[in-house]
């Protein structure tokens, strides 16, 4: 029962920085990638950032050169590091990695960010 572990959440003014984690409690084989996506209640769940198995990433234009994407596929984890924090970037954050080989994705139980101003 593969589970993921995210930590990092929190309440910052805007400008400062958090660095959300999230960790595999099992092993996942196959990783192809590895994404952090946010939500605003009432708003749909999107994709902020995602990275591949070869370290690739992708951003959402509004995150882009203020976030980063890291991990390590083998180990499962994954990290997105959040710099100039904005009020818009508010909302609960879910970690998810997706096996090529299972076919399987696997989701983060969510971390709250709080962004004031």
């Amino acid at each position: 029962q593969v589970q993921l572990v995210e930590s990092g959440g929190g309440l910052v003014q805007a400008g400062g920085s958090l660095r959300l984690s999230c960790v595999a409690s099992g092993s996942i084989s196959g990783i192809s990638t590895m994404e952090w996506y946010r939500q605003i209640p009432g708003k749909t769940r999107d994709l902020v950032a995602s990275i591949d198995h070869l370290g690739s990433t992708a951003y959402d234009s509004p995150v882009m050169d203020r976030f980063t994407i890291s991990g390590d596929s083998i180990k499962g984890t994954v990290y997105l590091q959040m710099n100039d924090l904005k009020p818009e970037d508010t909302g609960v954050y879910y970690c998810r990695i997706d096996s090529a080989t299972s076919r399987d994705s696997y989701w983060g139980q969510g971390t709250q960010v709080t962004v004031f101003s």
